[in-house]
């Protein structure tokens, strides 16, 4: 039992109960859980199931315009901004304020190329996983799929 000079400087006594704690592997548990499983039921099947095919296609398109619209954006940023870059590198090139050994750059990008083919033919067993799933929700959920490449590109021309 606390005295009462710790229970007025708010200090009390741990619970004499001793509390259990279960420990969570998160790779296992994120291996067990996708996302997709939360959203749409673990095994509830495709959404062609549970969904009519008008509310498929509202559905994959509000998210296919918004990722769309976003991409967009982001990648009219980005583009701004390497073009840019490489515009006034040119511009100092030109001026004589930079130097670039163009030879150089050519032979370190074809090294850079012959590195990222060697990776890419080993590439992790997760992401050919995840693929594989991804496929599979597709192939399983064509209505909504098809509504959200509508969506994406509708959201990319806005």
């Amino acid at each position: 039992m606390a005295t009462a000079e710790q229970r007025e400087a708010g200090q009390e006594e741990p619970d004499s109960e001793d509390e259990v704690y279960e420990v969570v592997d998160l790779t296992e548990y994120a291996r067990r859980h996708q996302w997709w499983s939360r959203v749409f039921g673990n095994s509830s099947g495709p959404i062609a199931e549970k969904y009519s095919v008008a509310t498929q296609i509202v559905m994959g398109g509000v998210t296919g315009w918004c990722a769309g619209y976003v991409f967009q954006r982001v990648g009219k940023i980005a583009a701004t901004a390497i073009g840019g870059g490489f515009l006034l590198l040119q511009i100092a090139n030109h001026s004589g304020y930079v130097q670039v050994d163009w030879k150089k750059v050519e032979k370190d990008v074809n090294k850079a190329k012959k590195h990222l083919k060697k990776k890419a033919n080993k590439a992790a067993p997760e992401i050919n996983t995840f693929i594989e799933e991804a496929t599979d929700f597709i192939k399983r959920n064509i209505v909504l799929s098809s509504g959200f490449v509508g969506g994406f590109f509708l959201g990319m021309a806005s």
